[in-house]
């Protein structure tokens, strides 16, 4: 993605769908995108479409516990645990704006001031 996408962003919500593993093979890629230019947002992973099969809600993915970051098993097409992702994402993102210490924060905040 282009790096504006990530300006001022104060989360990340990072989304595979479980029918279709170049989208999963794709989180490290994206993973280590996201750090270069956001190093300290909170991230999640969700895994979507489990309304076409509820069996994968019992894998586990490597690639959210390996970087300890929350997994949700999430169906967009039935809405199956959209509501608890987008309110999780929302307070974590709030409480990073708020706790922030993130030294890109600083430097976007100073070049505010200045224009």
């Amino acid at each position: 993605m282009h790096a504006s996408y990530y300006h001022k962003a104060h989360a990340c919500i990072m989304v595979f769908d479980v029918q279709r593993k170049v989208t999963y093979k794709n989180l490290g890629t994206w993973y280590t995108e996201l750090r270069e230019f956001r190093p300290e947002i909170p991230c999640v992973v969700v895994a979507n479409k489990i309304d076409a099969d509820m069996k994968v809600t019992q894998k586990s993915f490597n690639f959210a516990r390996k970087f300890s970051l929350p997994l949700y098993f999430v169906s967009a097409a039935d809405g199956t645990n959209v509501v608890k992702l987008f309110n999780d994402a929302i307070r974590l993102a709030v409480s990073y704006k708020q706790n922030s210490q993130d030294f890109m924060d600083e430097v976007l905040q100073e070049l505010e001031l200045r224009l």
